[in-house]
């Protein structure tokens, strides 16, 4: 499986306080070392106009957006839960 890091997220991820950046490395090598594993809570945005966006939960609130493929996953976005997911929910892949 392919893992890559968009520009957008080094992007979205530097606006974050030193702790939620953090929790989102963490989060992020723990999807990279095991995109299957059950603690990973995977959600579909319904609404996104790309259907291969999915967003991850790094904590109560903050929100890693990704573009997962059968062959890769592409980190696209962080930030609090209302933010991403307006975030992917204007954007499409092409």
């Amino acid at each position: 499986m392919e893992f890559r890091i968009a520009d957008t997220f080094s992007d979205s991820l530097a606006r974050l306080t030193g702790e939620e950046q953090k929790a989102v490395k963490t989060t992020a090598f723990d999807l990279q070392m095991n995109p299957s594993s059950p603690g990973l809570q995977f959600h579909n945005l319904n609404k996104a106009r790309d259907k291969n966006f999915w967003s991850v939960r790094v904590n109560a609130d903050l929100r890693l957006i990704v573009h997962k493929t059968a062959g890769s996953f592409l980190l696209c976005y962080v930030a609090h839960h209302d933010r991403a997911y307006d975030w992917a929910e204007r954007r499409k892949l092409e």
